[in-house]
């Protein structure tokens, strides 16, 4: 549970009585109780191939990245974005969204008895309803009305179990008074993209990313896109501009949740910087009269000579560029 601390308990070790083996992870918990205690409760269902599938899809690939939903900053897994663990998150939910029947819904998620697919999946859910919601900017890029946080039949369970079974209410209770103390000590305030959002003006930049004002384009990716400047200050002179501003107005507001398109731009850059058919000099070549290499500048704020409050890297060469810059 992120609240606290990582779930731990102890079993006796069976060829000794000194000793104790602890068992982390809410799964082998789980697992390890239900075979303990089988004569007790219900069965949760341990041969069942949908909830073994549901509760591994869960602790695979949503559990390792749920901290987009609430940690401070990337990583969360493999993924260096906010938005792409959000869009993965996603995409997982209606993958075991796509496992259930229309029906499942009415008892628990596996039929009329509770498995356990139905204890791993609840307290993330509880989760995922109250924070999935915050992220709004998300789901209008994504061309959906309203907050999105839960598909239809996991939300007509997550709703329903709670109604039918006193023991689900009572984990959402315990959960969601640890989500009011968040609440109360501003946990999202400052979390990108559900309390800090881009509300800058748009610019010229952006208009040329939608290709409503031309561009004579050199490289373009998912990410980014690089175009000759209509002013150039220099034979060959590039710009390099994130497609999605992610509130980086200029570089003074980069945070670690610019990381990799900070990294992607001066790749880029540094790819651009090599391309003698742009008019740079390539590596180290001497061809046209000048040595190897180009300028590569970010300009910052109104001192810095930054014009378009879209950050932006030149990329300058095709002569010899003096030291200090006017």
């Amino acid at each position: 549970m992120p609240l606290l601390k990582i779930t731990t308990t102890v079993q006796d070790d069976t060829d000794t009585t000194t000793t104790t083996t602890p068992i982390p992870e809410s799964d082998t918990i789980c697992r390890y109780l239900m075979s303990a205690y089988a004569d007790r409760g219900p069965s949760f269902l341990p041969d069942s191939p949908k909830s073994n599938l549901i509760a591994r899809i869960h602790d695979m690939y949503l559990t390792t990245i749920q901290g987009c939903m609430y940690k401070p900053a990337p990583p969360f897994g493999v993924y260096a974005t906010r938005s792409d663990a959000i869009e993965e998150f996603r995409k997982q939910l209606l993958i075991i969204e796509d496992l259930l029947l229309d029906e499942d819904g009415d008892c628990y998620l596996c039929g009329k008895e509770v498995s356990l697919a139905d204890a791993t999946l609840f307290p993330t859910l509880v989760f995922v309803d109250h924070m999935m919601p915050k992220f709004s900017l998300l789901n209008n890029k994504n061309g959906d009305t309203e907050p999105a946080a839960l598909p239809p039949k996991l939300k007509k369970w997550f709703h329903g179990v709670r109604e039918r079974d006193a023991v689900f209410q009572k984990i959402y209770d315990e959960i969601h008074s640890g989500l009011d103390f968040w609440e109360g000590r501003g946990r999202w305030d400052n979390i990108w993209l559900a309390g800090l959002k881009d509300d800058d003006a748009e610019t010229i930049f952006d208009k040329i990313i939608a290709g409503d004002i031309p561009s004579d384009k050199v490289m373009e990716t998912d990410d980014i896109l690089a175009f000759k400047d209509i002013n150039p200050a220099a034979p060959a002179h590039i710009l390099v501009i994130p497609k999605d501003r992610m509130g980086l107005s200029n570089l003074r507001k980069s945070s670690p949740e610019h990381i990799e398109i900070l990294g992607k731009l001066l790749v880029a850059a540094g790819e651009i910087a090599r391309n003698t058919e742009l008019g740079f000099g390539g590596d180290d070549d001497s061809s046209g009269g000048f040595g190897g290499g180009a300028r590569i500048v970010i300009n910052d704020g109104k001192d810095g000579g930054q014009e378009v409050p879209h950050l932006h890297v030149h990329v300058l060469g095709g002569r010899s560029l003096t030291w200090p810059p006017g």
